[in-house]
């Protein structure tokens, strides 16, 4: 449910509804938006006649009940788009966004090298894997602390801000001490116990959807985000598991504009784990930004045939600078500017 308040409604107006929601035990979220303000009504329980108190409290202009399970991330509570703001950087504005970088932190030398390249071809943040799940438990798992150490050099060098993978709860205050989004990867989409403690963080999110979850799956993870407090989540289509055996999975290309429809908050595309080949990397990115994507984050890699995860879909130095060239002129096609960060112009004197 929420209550759409007057344009002229008064500050004490809106804290009047707040405080009529807490005496039935309900929580209120507050959307504030250029012209009208929007009170969420969160909780269970709700009285038969909640809907006709809240009508006649002055300021109040209508009270419209939310059908969907989703409430925090659905455009009826948030007509307006929610603009992520992290190092600096406003992911879901006018701006396209580029995160790019290692699938893992492999080493200094890795890092650096990719850090500098990504930046000094526009690259908006860098991404690097500290903590890795992988499906083998034999398979290279991170460098844990010390990647995320070099993840903060790498962000001292160039400027770009960082995402970084969280795994659990008992995680999530040490990395986001250093990164500036905290990104959840698609095996941990239901994991509940840490979507509730990255709830609680001040620092932005990255959701990624769960390797077979459906549209409404994933706006329900963000929900759980969202509940608990942070209403800073970005989501990232990143392919989902289907019949096809060509590439690694699917990538959903219609879920940007569906999704964008049904929820204000910004979506951004991950065509390195969509399709699996590097070759096809280009094309897909191209093709997210065309549909309405917020940004992509694409995985580089200096020598990805030598890489220790996800060499195979990984762009070479080279190929993300192709990649940044063609993706301007497609953008300037469609009428929305690359974000251009100070990192380039820094990245270029190092």
């Amino acid at each position: 449910m929420i209550a759409v308040m007057q344009p002229s409604a008064t500050a004490e107006e809106v804290e009047h509804v707040v405080e009529v929601l807490r005496l039935h035990n309900l929580k209120a979220q507050i959307s504030q938006g250029e012209e009208r303000t929007v009170i969420g009504v969160i909780g269970t329980g709700f009285p038969d006649d909640l809907l006709e108190t809240l009508e006649v409290l002055p300021g109040v202009d209508r009270v419209t009940r939310i059908t969907r399970p989703y409430k925090l991330a659905s455009r009826d509570f948030r007509p307006a788009n929610t603009v992520v703001e992290a190092g600096g950087q406003r992911i879901g504005g006018t701006e396209f966004v580029v995160m790019a970088g290692p699938c893992s932190v492999e080493s200094r030398e890795q890092l650096v090298r990719t850090a500098r390249g990504v930046a000094g071809s526009g690259a908006s943040f860098l991404r690097g894997g500290a903590f890795k799940p992988r499906t083998s438990p034999y398979a290279f798992q991170g460098l844990g602390i010390d990647g995320l150490n070099l993840l903060e050099e790498g962000r001292r060098l160039t400027g770009l801000p960082i995402i970084t993978e969280v795994m659990e709860p008992a995680q999530v205050e040490r990395v986001a001490e250093t990164a500036d989004v905290l990104q959840i990867g698609a095996r941990n989409m239901q994991n509940f116990p840490l979507l509730k403690e990255i709830g609680r963080s001040p620092k932005p999110c990255m959701l990624k959807r769960g390797l077979s979850a459906t549209i409404e799956e994933w706006l329900m993870a963000a929900e759980y985000i969202m509940h608990h407090g942070n209403p800073n989540v970005v989501l990232c289509e990143r392919g989902i598991r289907t019949f096809e055996t060509a590439t690694r999975n699917t990538l959903d290309l219609s879920a940007i504009p569906l999704v964008k429809r049904l929820s204000h908050l910004p979506v951004i595309a991950d065509p390195s784990h969509g399709t699996g080949h590097r070759y096809l990397v280009q094309p897909m990115a191209l093709a997210a930004a065309a549909a309405g994507a917020d940004g992509l984050i694409v995985e580089v890699h200096p020598e990805p045939d030598s890489a220790l995860s996800d060499g195979p879909q990984s762009l070479t130095l080279e190929g993300f600078d192709q990649l940044m060239q063609t993706l301007e002129r497609v953008l300037a096609a469609i009428g929305r500017p690359l974000a251009m960060p100070h990192a380039r112009l820094r990245a270029a004197s190092v």
